[in-house]
């Protein structure tokens, strides 16, 4: 029976659940180790546990509550499965009536936005030419592309927002998990407010254009817009959506401040404890719990200060894209409360920062 037994490590490559995970499970009482080494505290999993974590992953994925999860890994695999059979069509009746819910919420969204004037010049008729400093241009292009979204599901979302209004230049990206906002001065604009959203690969072209260039044209002309630096030129055709109002999602209250050293808090964050959390695809994510002491920002260990309300967990791989997004050796985190946003930002550069969406843990 000893040697069947199964590392946590191997456990969670046959389950598809991250060992952070695995150890989330095994607190919460959902999926206990069959054995745990009593002096080094290492978990061994039987075979068949294997079974019940890709249960227990897959009804994660369906949004099933972990207190249902619980009763339904009880009666896995017993003789009678009618309780269990009882929970799983109870879980999708709410799922069904939530799905019936939220498409009358969205139909009545939908009709007020359509009643709602839009203050933007549109797409088809925006006329707007500014030029910009090459490398202010280059630099801002760095700070936000990360945050673009990757969801076809999101057009809207699928690049960067140029935001031209009076003598600055905005950049924004954002996949509703992260958001990325910088501004550069920009000249020879004195017309209404112009947006426009540059896909993905368009702005990808421009940020290469910039190169060795030392200003930059950039034009709106209806549903197109082109970049030229020196004798270089790309231009491209841009979806005709609205973009949600950052400036209304960038105002936070004044959270706890502190100065990091970035090459050390990024290896102490890629080195540093973790806990499970749920990503965007409905999968396993390592998530950090920060929190400030004694004016550092400090990584919790698993299982410390559980329940503090000081505590902020956010996304491990989208807070190191933000730092590297940062471009500065020393960078100012901003926490707030765990349900508000943790801001990365310059220290004495308020045009250009980052936000990351916090994650609950109670999960």
């Amino acid at each position: 029976m000893e040697n069947a037994m199964r590392s946590i490590g191997e456990t969670a490559r046959d389950s598809g659940l991250g060992v952070s995970a695995l150890r989330f499970y095994d607190r919460a009482g959902v999926l206990v180790p069959a054995r745990v080494d009593p002096v080094s505290g290492y978990r061994w999993y039987g075979p068949e546990q294997v079974d019940e974590a890709r249960l227990l992953a897959r009804l994660r994925r369906a949004g099933m509550p972990l207190a249902d999860i619980r009763l339904v890994l009880a009666g896995w695999p017993g003789p009678d499965t009618g309780a269990v059979s009882q929970l799983l069509q109870a879980h999708l009746r709410r799922l069904e009536r939530g799905l019936a819910e939220a498409r009358s919420e969205f139909s009545a969204v939908r009709s007020l936005f359509a009643r709602k004037e839009n203050p933007m010049a549109p797409l088809s008729t925006a006329h707007a030419r500014a030029s910009v400093p090459a490398a202010a241009l280059a630099a801002a292009f760095d700070s936000v592309r990360f945050a673009a979204a990757t969801d076809p599901e999101l057009p809207a979302l699928g690049g960067v927002l140029l935001d031209l209004r009076g003598q600055s230049l905005h950049l924004v990206a954002t996949d509703r998990y992260r958001m990325a906002v910088a501004q550069v001065p920009a000249a020879g604009h004195e017309g209404p407010r112009t947006q426009v959203v540059v896909p993905s690969p368009l702005a990808d072209a421009m940020r290469a254009l910039l190169a060795g260039s030392t200003t930059a044209l950039v034009t709106v002309d209806g549903g197109r817009v082109s970049l030229e630096a020196g004798d270089r030129q790309t231009a491209g055709t841009c979806p005709d959506h609205d973009y949600p109002d950052y400036r209304r999602l960038v105002r936070l209250p004044a959270g706890r401040r502190v100065l990091v050293d970035v090459p050390a808090f990024r290896a102490a964050l890629e080195n540093g404890p973790v806990v499970a959390g749920e990503g965007r695809d409905g999968g396993a994510c390592d998530l950090s719990v920060l929190t400030v002491a004694d004016g550092e920002a400090v990584i919790c260990e698993e299982g410390d200060g559980d329940g503090e309300p000081d505590r902020v967990a956010v996304n491990r791989a989208y807070l190191l894209e933000a730092l590297a997004a940062g471009g500065a050796d020393r960078l100012v985190l901003e926490l707030g409360a765990p349900t508000a946003p943790l801001a990365v930002r310059r220290p004495e550069d308020g045009t250009a920062f980052s936000l990351l969406m916090p994650v609950r843990l109670d999960a």
